[in-house]
């Protein structure tokens, strides 16, 4: 079976926001597969995907901190034309990654105990955020 769905994630603020329930909610097939793959494929430049920690809430905070400071807004970026937070969006974005591939078994993700999927919100007001999910696999 090939399965594929477009996402369409509200806007959210800059940060780390964990979207695991939404994107199960919006691929129900899932639960029809025996064993395949779910790709994720986010399709904008300033915004990421990332597998992380899903129980503390400190996590993400600390996330969002520790990108900051790799990729600082005080840098002598040229492209500015969309603001401050738009290059080092595009930088931290580049880091993290847009796309995501997951391993299903017997109706679910096989996502570790803690981990959940992150969407990676890197602009001050990115607006809404589009994935493509694809699912491949053998039905139960």
């Amino acid at each position: 079976m090939w399965m594929q769905h477009e996402i369409t994630l509200p806007p959210k603020a800059r940060g780390f926001h964990l979207i695991t329930r939404e994107v199960l909610g919006a691929i129900p097939e899932v639960e029809r597969l025996r064993v395949g793959l779910l790709h994720l494929f986010l399709c904008h430049t300033s915004a990421s995907l990332s597998v992380n920690e899903n129980a503390d809430p400190d996590v993400p905070v600390d996330l969002e901190m520790a990108l900051n400071r790799v990729v600082p807004e005080t840098l002598p970026y040229v492209h500015t034309l969309e603001g401050p937070d738009d290059s080092p969006a595009h930088m931290k974005a580049s880091l993290v990654g847009c796309s995501l591939t997951i391993p299903v078994r017997a109706g679910r993700l096989v996502l570790g105990t803690w981990q959940g999927i992150y969407l990676c919100e890197h602009r001050n007001h990115g607006g809404q955020r589009r994935l493509v999910a694809t699912l491949h696999g053998e039905d139960a």
